[in-house]
Parts: C-alpha cells; sequence; structure tokens
C-alpha cells in the first residue's frame, strides 16, 4: 500500500505502467479528495438545468457536496452545501427550485446569493454572532459550453487555460447549443479511475465488444494535451467505419454505403447515445441519393452533410464554424481532466463524468449524458435516472453491460497479490497513464 511519502515523491507512472495501489489504497484516494478534488475545475452540471432564478443544483464529489444556483439577475453561482450552524447539509435534493434555503436541522435561512439571512434566536449569542458573517462558503464558478465548471481552489487558474487544448478542439462542436436526451446514473462498486478508464481508449473494442468488429476497424492512437488526452482512428478508406476489422480477415465491402447505414443503425439502437436520434434515417439517403461506386470518404462527407440538412430541417441548427478538417482533427473520445469523457459528432454527443463515492477506492457514482441538438424548446424534459447499482437496470444495452461488467472485474482482479499495476499501452492508451501523471502532479503540491 501506498503512504503520504510515497505517494508525493516522483511520480511512477510511465506510459506503460501504472500501480495498483492508486485504485485500492483509501489513504491514496484521502489525499486525491484533499490535493486534486479540492484543486480542479470540474463539470457540476450544465446551465438549461438552472432555467430559472432559483433554479439550484446539488452535486456530490468525494466527502464534499456543491450547491449550484441562479440568484438574482441569472447569475449563476455556487456554494459548499452546508449549513454554518452545525455542519448539516443544507439542501438534500438532487435538483429544483427555491426561494431560499432553509436548513432542515435548525432552520437557518440563507438567501440565494448565499449570505445568511435569518438565525432563529439570534439574541442568544449577546451580539457575538453577526449575520453577514455567516454566509455560504463560495466555489469558483465558470462555464464552457453549457457546461458549468466549479472550482474549490477560490484562486485557481481561469477555466479556459486549464481546458487548454482541449477546449479549442471541443469548442467548434458547440455543445452549449445541445440539450440533455437523457441522463443516467449508477453507483459502481469500482473506482472512479477504473470508471473513466474503461473509456479513455479503443484498444478494449476487440476484446470487449467483438460483435463491433463486423463494422468497424478498432486499431488507434493518443495523444497527450496536458493534463488532458484524446484517441483517434486513422484514416485508413479501406477499413473505415462501416467496414468490417482486419482483425476479422474479411474483406473490404467495394459498396462502402449500407456499411455506414450499418454502423450508425446498430450503435444508435444500442447506445441510444452519441448518434442523435436523426442520423439513422439520414444516413439512410445513402442508398438512395449517392453513387454505390463513391469513395470512403464522399461516402463519409455525403453522410455528414445529410445529418445536417436533417439537423437544419428539424430547426436544430448547425454548429457555424466546424469543418470537416476540424471534425478529422479532434479525433474520436476526449477526455477532460480529471473526470469527464466525451464522444462527439457535429450535432450529438455521449459524455461520461465519475465522481468518487466519499473517499471509498472501491466506489463511485458514473454519470451519463446523452446530449443533442434539438429546435429551441424541442427537447425532451430533463429525466434524471438513478440506480444504486447498475445492474438494477435492464435497458443499458449491450455495449454498456459489457464495459460495466469489465469494470467490476478489474476492480476485483487488480486485489490479487498476482497483478502489480496495469501494462497500459503507449500508443493506444495514453490518457490512461497521461490521468495518473497528472493526478501525482496535484499530490505533489
Amino acid at each position: 500500500m501506498i503512504d503520504d511519502k510515497d505517494a508525493v515523491g516522483q511520480s511512477p507512472v510511465r506510459d506503460d505502467w501504472v500501480p495498483k495501489a492508486a485504485y485500492l489504497d483509501p489513504a491514496f484516494a484521502k489525499l486525491e479528495a484533499d490535493r486534486m478534488w479540492a484543486k480542479v475545475w470540474q463539470i457540476a452540471c450544465r446551465e438549461e438545468e438552472l432555467p430559472k432564478v432559483g433554479s439550484f443544483v446539488t452535486v456530490d464529489v468525494a466527502e464534499e457536496s456543491f450547491l449550484i444556483v441562479r440568484s438574482d439577475e441569472g447569475r449563476l453561482l455556487a456554494f459548499h452545501n452546508v449549513c454554518q450552524h452545525r455542519g448539516r447539509r443544507l439542501v438534500d435534493e438532487v435538483a429544483g427550485r427555491a426561494l431560499q434555503f432553509t436548513c432542515g436541522f435548525h432552520a437557518w435561512q440563507y438567501n440565494l446569493d448565499g449570505t445568511n439571512r435569518r438565525v432563529p434566536d439570534l439574541e442568544d449569542w449577546g451580539g457575538k454572532l453577526h449575520l453577514c458573517d455567516l454566509g455560504l462558503k463560495p466555489l469558483k464558478l465558470d462555464t464552457w459550453g453549457g457546461f458549468i465548471f466549479v472550482n474549490m481552489d477560490l484562486d485557481a487558474a481561469p477555466l479556459s487555460e486549464f481546458l487548454g487544448k482541449a477546449g479549442e478542439m471541443l469548442g467548434p462542436f458547440e455543445f452549449e447549443h445541445m440539450r440533455y436526451r437523457w441522463y443516467k446514473s449508477a453507483r459502481m462498486n469500482v473506482n472512479w479511475k477504473v470508471a473513466i478508464e474503461a473509456f479513455d481508449e479503443g484498444y478494449h473494442v476487440q476484446g470487449t465488444h467483438p460483435q463491433a468488429l463486423q463494422i468497424m476497424d478498432d486499431p488507434t492512437l493518443s495523444v497527450v494535451h496536458g493534463p488532458h488526452a484524446m484517441f483517434y482512428q486513422p484514416a485508413i478508406p479501406s477499413r473505415g467505419v462501416g467496414q468490417p476489422s482486419a482483425r476479422t480477415n474479411l474483406p473490404p465491402t467495394d459498396d462502402v454505403r449500407p456499411g455506414l447505414v450499418r454502423y450508425v443503425e446498430e450503435f444508435e439502437a444500442d447506445l441510444k447515445g452519441l448518434f442523435c436520434d436523426r442520423h439513422p434515417a439520414a444516413t439512410k439517403r445513402l442508398m438512395t441519393e449517392v453513387d454505390p461506386g463513391v469513395s470512403y470518404f464522399e461516402a463519409l462527407g455525403a453522410m455528414v452533410g445529410f445529418w445536417r440538412d436533417a439537423a437544419l430541417e428539424a430547426g436544430a441548427g448547425w454548429p457555424a464554424n466546424l469543418t470537416a478538417e476540424h471534425v478529422g482533427a479532434a479525433g474520436t473520445d476526449w477526455h477532460v481532466f480529471p473526470n469527464f469523457v466525451t464522444l462527439m459528432t457535429p450535432d450529438s454527443a455521449i459524455c461520461y463524468r465519475v465522481r468518487p463515492d466519499g473517499v471509498n477506492p472501491e466506489s463511485c457514482f458514473f454519470d451519463m449524458w446523452a446530449l443533442q441538438r434539438y429546435a429551441p424548446g424541442g427537447e425532451p424534459p430533463l429525466e434524471r435516472q438513478f440506480f444504486d447499482y447498475w445492474r438494477d437496470h435492464d435497458d443499458w444495452g449491450q455495449v454498456y453491460c459489457q464495459d460495466f461488467g469489465n469494470m467490476e472485474s478489474v476492480q476485483k482482479g487488480m486485489k490479487s497479490r498476482g497483478f502489480e499495476g496495469s501494462r497500459t499501452s503507449p500508443k493506444q492508451e495514453l490518457p490512461i497513464s497521461n490521468l495518473h501523471r497528472a493526478i501525482y502532479d496535484y499530490l505533489q503540491e
């Protein structure tokens, strides 16, 4: 196991090696809470969750709880979700709307801007207690792409500086114009890093999702950008999406159109996210409006053009400055440090946020959001689904069930005396080793 001296010493992480203590040791989880989660920018919620003055959302991370509220004049504010009297959690609800916040213990009250508005029997303190000193403790808050980020460190560098290349590459996708298609959360009996890493690389596809090899090639390359990272699939026309993987020993097809249709239809049916609900019908236009002899890249361009037509016809709009070249450069999957992963198309995205469950190294909350562009006001009502155990829900689809099952087996297997650490691929799994390297940087501060 690890102790403080080991944790804050030189990072033992290499591109091809991550020690297992980071996943199992309660002391390591405590260090993360104190030195990393307390100082890092992290996503709390999205702006559309706070549509009116008084709208609020709470979110738990490690041993902390945050309260995000739309205050007077539409200001977005964030506070530690704790009453200043005896330390009771101030707001128990996940979301709602309030004119003020009242503690359920002794009824101390707070305004939407966090100031204290009432202490029952204030005179008991003999003039030594002043409401102006009893406000909720603030968090630093900023927004990007429709996401609300918070930071417990009031002296933290600006969010734009923290996001860096990740913000630059993801910005043209206009996440701010997307809205929730669905929102699901589940408690997972795994370390939060085990959960997020399951979506950090494409190397697992051939082992975990063998059915997908019929409609996609799987080798990837990964790139690091500071604490953030991404992976992409090299552009190989003969083995692009919709084509069988070279691992199957099946030849590529001369007509690439049916494979693209099948690829979009099957992933949309299983994931009900990443692609938007307009994409399958739009992609089918390939079969009637595109010549069967076109090249892979011509078919891909036509497909995205049909997506654009469908989005505009639906009144959902389309990203103004997103070029084909940028889509290619942005890759397949981004890990925004520390706990957010997204895979995106020009008008939809699937997003994963993972939060440690207290400082228990073997429990976390896994949040999944399907986003897409809708006509203004045309998005479905937001329904947050929470499952205390992921197997309590029977509609995850095949891909996610495969991923979640792996996560549990990894957490169990890491405890073996026969396992010392992860042998991460220095080409395909850099986002994993980079995550751990960035965490160690925080632990050393």
